[in-house]
């Protein structure tokens, strides 16, 4: 009886139980400020067949495509586990590739001075290692914060913001396919 009591407590726990990518472990649920958020999905980036990292979308519902992810208002959180090392050009240079195919020209004159404070975050860090974390935490009201290494570089304000930076995985011209898939939990 009483393995019977342990396994359906097993069973019925799994929902706290991290996800496993490419050997990092992330948290099906975090709390962010005020904010409970759940792993909406994740997925691993590669480039040139190198793994160069793990990503996670944390969100505070559950949704299945880019526009739900881009309608969301609420907190959010885009994590990234490297797998390998980069410098902080190289990740700039990466998202400024994306996000103009995902606006049109006056959405990115409205964006510029918002990207031009993100490059300049971006272009102080000289390399985030292996192992480290670079995350984008949205708070509703407050606008997105840019961690680096477990360093607070700063926030940028507007959901608008927030939303160009996003479209880079799930919006219509992604970073990767199958990474924006796997981020809207694999459909």
């Amino acid at each position: 009886m009483k393995n019977l009591v342990f396994l359906f407590l097993l069973c019925c726990s799994t929902e706290s139980i991290a996800v496993e990518v490419a050997g990092v472990k992330l948290e099906s649920e975090i709390q962010l400020y005020t904010h409970k958020l759940v792993l909406n999905g994740t997925g691993l980036r590669t480039k040139f067949f190198f793994k160069v990292y793990v990503a996670g979308l944390y969100l505070d519902v559950k949704v299945q495509t880019g526009a739900a992810v881009l309608a969301n208002s609420g907190a959010k959180r885009m994590l990234f586990h490297l797998l390998r090392n980069v410098s902080g050009k190289q990740m700039l240079e990466a998202i400024n590739e994306i996000i103009p195919a995902n606006h049109s020209d006056d959405e990115m004159k409205v964006l510029s001075s918002r990207l031009n404070t993100f490059s300049k975050i971006f272009e102080s860090v000289a390399e985030v290692r292996k192992g480290e974390t670079v995350m984008f935490d949205y708070e509703p009201g407050s606008g997105t914060r840019v961690i680096v290494g477990g360093i607070d570089k700063g926030i940028i304000d507007g959901v608008d913001f927030n939303r160009a930076l996003l479209k880079v995985w799930v919006g219509d011209k992604p970073a990767q396919d199958d990474l924006k898939k796997s981020l809207l939990g694999g459909v």
